[in-house]
């Protein structure tokens, strides 16, 4: 044995060869290894559905089978029996609740699982024969698949979608669903939050596909969808789909990958100098910029320079990590415009962006620490920041309208539609790799239809621009109205060359204004309702140590997750300094209301008393604070930040300071002021 690594739980033997924890080598049973994703699968819903309990949200589970008889068998008689896989289904989950109830106790959760027998918690959705008995699809077979149980597999699953998500274990104890290889196309369900493959992944179901079925913003028990409008930004931390595959890790991601590159197709894959020739580059006044051949070559090697592409043109994680941090350097010939600069540079295709989470990666759950939650400053700290508001804007709309009306004249420019027609020959094949690569077939020929041939939208499509700019701005639909009739002739064309930009575009740019507006008339009135302790300790929260996890000692938490290097770099200083008593990154259930979005800060730190001029300290950490007068915020970002400013100060107490920190020291420079 060479290495023992318990942060990302791994062996290296001295041959070179390395195991992950869930890594089989040499021959194996197939029974015992769909076994164990069957186990998997159960672990991975019994914690899903424990952290979403209190929400309301029933949890779904579905396991994709290639043959009928693994799952449901019949005798002589036609009497039906549990198959090998229903079996160790009911053998895994009785074992894994049994374990789960001694170590829990007793709760809501744990009682609502007693209420649930194994055998009634799975079901089965196959075709069935003229005698009621599940029978494999035959291929091509198209159709409609029905049985003849009572409220059965398929009444339920495809006909009673609200009874399925009803949590009450009397009327609907299903939540494990067992299925052929391909449910039929449209079947979704937006609940289905784990999804495991006992069978080999064929051509005729891809992996997008499949994981597809789960890819859906989940509802709770009223029938609500669990969106950003409510959840904020914890939307990504609820709406997450697990993957059981039935081969590696990185088998997986790489086969989901290549069908995700086929989708996204028409989307830059690298970064070099042609990405940025002739793009149009726009700066915070609206002024335009055409990017010619030695500006956008500029561009380019300022971007080598500074290690944001590597030598194969792909984003480096020095870009991500930049741009998390809101640091990104652009050549000084655009640095007014860096904003379109780094819009142009997100639109490039990325295998990492695109990288599905390996969960076994994730090996740290953040424990709350019951001391520090029993500490008087964090006590304190809380009684103070924890009151929630209401506000009121009151804003001239006729104002606002005009300014929108003038924003799009100046900064509305949608691109048209061309067809690009490419020609190319295979003239030898000189190896293997060329043919891999894709080096063997050479482009012989590329022209564009003539510019002066008329490219429009289809006209066969209906666009409702109205409906669709009141859904995004949240505005009247006579306010709209009154915008679109103001602008000009030739800026309202653009939308019949390009109706879905036109729409993104003209939104964006009256939500900006719509956010300048807001930060000169809001007003924040502070109510009697408060935040409950509760949004620290029912989320469950995991990360990979030393990745995107670090151990802490003043934090509300046993460990830290950090989005990025600054936030890390801004921990550690916090909690190595003795000033401070206590300091927690403000989980997404903590947010201010605003009329962009939901806010949530960074963080909330309490100093010790006497030490600092201001006790209570509310962050929003930037990587510099530059990068705000660079254009790096955009205006509902930078209006979001003015509200909270509206917020704390509508609270109308001293020793309690919101702001933006970069580091550190402009904290305490913050907080002896």
């Amino acid at each position: 044995m060479k290495e023992i690594d318990g942060r990302d739980n791994h062996i290296e033997f001295l041959n070179g060869v390395r195991l992950f924890a869930g890594d089989v080598v040499g021959k194996v049973d197939e029974d015992q290894l769909r076994r164990i994703q069957i186990r998997e699968t159960i672990l991975s819903h019994l914690e899903r559905e424990r952290q979403l309990f209190h929400k309301g949200i029933k949890v779904l589970s579905l396991f994709f089978i290639d043959e009928v008889d693994k799952y449901k068998c019949y005798d002589a008689a036609g009497q039906p029996y549990n198959g090998i896989y229903a079996e160790m289904f009911e053998q895994e989950y009785e074992d894994i609740v049994g374990q789960m109830q001694l170590s829990l106790g007793e709760d809501d959760y744990i009682r609502y699982l007693k209420a649930i027998s194994a055998h009634d918690t799975h079901a089965g959705y196959f075709s069935v024969d003229k005698k009621g008995h599940f029978v494999n699809q035959v291929a091509g077979d198209d159709k409609r698949e029905k049985t003849s149980n009572d409220i059965s597999a398929y009444d339920l699953i495809m006909k009673n979608k609200e009874l399925l998500l009803d949590r009450d274990p009397k009327r609907s104890p299903v939540r494990f669903i067992f299925s052929h290889s391909a449910l039929r196309e449209g079947w979704d369900n937006p609940n289905v939050f784990q999804i495991c493959t006992l069978k080999q992944s064929s051509s005729e179901v891809r992996k997008r596909q499949e994981v597809g079925r789960g890819l859906r913003l989940c509802v709770n028990q009223n029938g609500e969808r669990m969106d950003a409008n409510v959840l904020g930004n914890d939307v990504h931390n609820i709406n997450i789909l697990t993957v059981i595959a039935s081969e590696s890790y990185d088998s997986f991601a790489k086969g989901l990958q290549s069908e995700l590159a086929e989708a996204v197709a028409n989307r830059p894959r690298k970064v070099d100098a042609t990405l940025f020739v002739g793009k149009v580059l726009t700066d915070a006044n609206g002024n335009e910029q055409i990017v010619d051949a030695d500006t956008a070559a500029a561009i380019y090697f300022d971007l080598i320079q500074n290690g944001y592409v590597d030598r194969h043109g792909a984003l480096t994680d020095k870009y991500y990590a930049d741009h998390a941090n809101h640091a990104v350097q652009v050549a000084e010939e655009v640095a007014d415009c860096a904003a379109s600069v780094i819009d142009l540079l997100d639109s490039v295709y990325s295998d990492k962006v695109m990288l599905p989470e390996n969960a076994r990666s994730n090996n740290v759950e953040l424990k709350i620490d019951p001391d520090k939650l029993a500490m008087p400053e964090f006590k304190a700290l809380w009684n103070k920041i924890s009151p929630k508001s209401v506000y009121v804007v009151d804003f001239d709309t006729d104002e606002l309208v005009q300014k929108s009306i003038r924003s799009l004249n100046r900064n509305l420019n949608v691109s048209k539609i061309y067809f690009k027609v490419e020609s190319g020959e295979m003239t030898e094949i000189k190896s293997k790799d060329s043919l891999l690569d894709g080096s063997a077939f050479a482009k012989a020929d590329q022209h564009k239809y003539d510019p002066q041939t008329k490219i429009h939208a289809s006209q066969s499509v209906k666009y409702d621009l109205i409906g669709k700019l009141v859904a995004e701005t949240k505005l009247t639909r006579k306010a709209i109205v009154q915008i679109l009739v103001g602008i000009e002739k030739a800026v309202f064309d653009q939308f019949k060359d390009n109706p879905e930009e036109f729409i993104l575009k003209a939104a964006a740019l009256i939500n900006d204004e719509k956010a300048t507006a807001i930060i000169q008339h809001i007003t924040y009135n502070i109510l009697d309702e408060h935040y409950d302790t509760d949004i620290f300790t029912e989320p469950t929260l995991k990360g990979k140590l030393g990745t995107n996890v670090m151990k802490v000692q003043r934090h509300l938490y046993d460990h830290l997750i950090y989005d990025s290097s600054n936030e890390r770099d801004f921990a550690a200083d916090l909690d190595t300094n003795r000033d401070v008593a206590v300091y927690v990154k403000l989980p997404d259930g903590f947010y201010i209301s605003t009329p962009v979005g939901k806010y949530n800060p960074d963080w909330a730190i309490a100093f010790y008393e006497g030490t600092v001029k201001h006790i209570y300290f509310v962050a929003e950490t930037k990587g510099t604070l530059d990068s705000m007068k660079l254009n790096h915020i955009t205006p509902v970002e930078q209006a979001k930040i003015d509200c909270a400013r509206a917020h704390f100060k509508a609270l109308n107490d001293e020793n309690v300071v919101y702001d933006v920190v970069s580091d550190y020291q402009t904290l305490l420079n913050a907080v002896m002021k």
